[in-house]
Formats: structure tokens, sequence, C-alpha cells
């Protein structure tokens, strides 16, 4: 038993099904109990480049968000009746210590394809501290796609994340390693951008790259110890307060924010945007009064109640039509 029995229960309010399930690192693909995989199974074999050092069985409660994820991280394909030749990379959040497979997952596949939209959610590594992990994956996932593409006709090959997830697409969006992981357009929804001083989300600041106490302690630490760490800590938080990366090669970016959003405060979007900006990109941003955290696709097609109700038309038309100006 690979998932905790909780998953028996857990099932989305959805019958859409990924067409195909794909393990990173497994030999063979191995029976899990996530309700949501595809009925094709295939696994890549890939050599990890670090582990994140978790055991143990998934889990998966009622709502989807799935924990401890490790060495079956997978991701899941969706092909539309009609593809338009568009693609995205799918990371749902969830604080880098679980993935809101439900409603960052497979309700924005459900959207997505219905749009014309070919997709591929990712249930990546959570990081634990192991800060490369969860973007070796998703580099992973965009090389694997990258190979397929031609066959699935498709010619671009976005990114999309949300929160925490928003955070890991903003990385694929500016620490990419060549043409192959560069995504072609990134869509980030109510984003972690900040790792600095910036108002952030501390808790997928100290999962990622680790508390800062932990960084400035001394404890069983030479002098010279000490100092590596410092250096190595101010070199991450650099690294991942992503505005900071931001360059004129950086692919067109969509963000979309509510001003009262109290788990990652709205600055977030914006110094991304400003830093997009600054590097003379034209952005496009979406900050509406209200929503809070969260809302991700889980619309009333799905669920009772819908936190951005009121801009739900207007959020996915503005989506769909800026994905459709990338065609042109």
């Amino acid at each position: 038993m690979l998932v905790s029995s909780a998953a028996a229960d857990a099932q989305p309010n959805t019958r859409l099904r990924p067409d195909k399930t794909v393990f990173l690192y497994r030999e063979t693909p191995v029976e899990i109990s996530d309700p949501v995989q595809g009925k094709e199974k295939e696994a890549l074999g890939l050599e990890m480049n670090e582990t994140n050092g978790l055991s143990g069985d998934e889990t998966i409660p009622e709502n989807g968000n799935i924990g401890n994820i490790s060495d079956n991280a997978r991701f899941d394909l969706y092909f539309p009746k009609k593809p338009n030749g568009q693609m995205v990379v799918v990371c749902p959040g969830g604080g880098y210590s679980i993935v809101s497979s439900y409603n960052e997952g497979v309700y924005v596949a459900d959207w997505m394809t219905s749009h014309g939209v070919t997709v591929a959610v990712a249930k990546y590594r959570l990081p634990k501290g192991h800060w490369t992990v969860p973007l070796d994956d998703i580099h992973e996932i965009f090389r694997y796609c990258r190979a397929h593409a031609a066959e699935w006709g498709v010619d671009q090959i976005g990114v999309m994340g949300f929160s925490a997830g928003g955070h890991l697409a903003a990385s694929a969006t500016t620490l990419y390693t060549d043409a192959t992981t560069r995504p072609d357009f990134s869509i980030l929804i109510y984003p972690v951008i900040a790792m600095d001083k910036v108002p952030s989300h501390g808790g997928s600041k100290n999962n990622l790259i680790g508390k800062d106490e932990t960084w400035e302690s001394t404890e069983g630490k030479s002098a010279d110890k000490w100092l590596e760490d410092q250096a190595l800590h101010d070199e991450l938080i650099a690294t991942y307060s992503l505005y900071r990366k931001v360059t004129e090669d950086t692919p067109p970016v969509f963000l979309a924010h509510c001003s009262d959003d109290r788990t990652v405060p709205v600055i977030n979007s914006i110094v991304f945007y400003n830093a997009l900006k600054e590097k003379g990109h034209n952005p496009e941003m979406h900050i509406y009064p209200y929503g809070g955290h969260g809302w991700g696709f889980s619309t009333e097609k799905f669920v009772d109640t819908d936190n951005l109700g009121y801009a739900r038309e207007e959020f996915e038309t503005s989506l769909g039509r800026w994905l459709n100006s990338l065609r042109k």
C-alpha cells in the first residue's frame, strides 16, 4: 500500500481522469491508491540528482492534498479532444508540504482541456529542505513533453502554478537550464515569489530551504562551517526570491492575485510584475479586491462555494484571451 487508506474516500468532483500517468524515478509502474491516475502508465526510470529523504506512504485526504511524495513522483497527462497546439505543465500548490491535486490539478485540467490545451499535472517530490528537488522534477517533465510534443500536436509548452506551486512555476520561468526546460509562457496564480524581506509565505520558505534559525545556529559547527552556511543561505534567499532572477529572456507571464490574500500577500505578484517591466516585458496582471487565497479552479461546478465566484467569469475570460494571444 503506497498511499494511506484515507485515499479510498478521496474522490474529486469530476469524472475526468488522466489519459496517462508517468512515473519519473520508478523503473516500472507501481500500484498506487491515488484516485486520479491514468489507465495507461509509464515509468521512466530516471536517476535522481538528489533525494528528498522522505519515506513511508503518501497520504491523500478527501480534499486531494497529497502528502509525503518521494520516489513515486509523477505527472498526469490529459489530452483534449481538439488540441490547439498549446500545453501547460501545472504545479499545484500546498506550501511545499503537500500537492493540492484537485483544486489546483485535475480541476485545472478540466478547464484547460475544454479549451484545447494539453495538460501535464505534476505530482512533484516535496523538498523537506532539499531545495533542488521540486524544480528537478519539473525540468524532467519538460524534457519528456518536449520529446513527445510533435506526436501530440503541441508547439507551445508553458508552465502554470498556484501559491507554492506558483513559486515552483516561477522557478521554472526564471531558472531554466536550456531551451528544452525554458517554458514558452508562464501563468502564476497567487504565487509565492519572495524569500527575502518582501512579505511572503514563511512555510513555503521553511519547507524549501529550511528555517532561518537552523542556518544561523552555531551548534556543532566550526567557525568556517558557520560562515559557509551563512553564505549559502544568503545565496539561496537571493536565488529563490525569483523577482531578482527575471531577465530579458524571461517568457511571457500572466499573473492573478487577490488584494485580501492573507496567506501570500499580493506584493509577491507586484514585485514580479515590476521586475518584468524593468526588463522590458509586458506581463498581464489581474488583482481582484477579494477572494483570499487558494481559490484555484474550485468553481461551483465542483464545490459548493467559489471564493472567486464574483470574478470567476472575468478571470477565465482573461486567461483564455491571453492564451489565445500567444498563438498569434
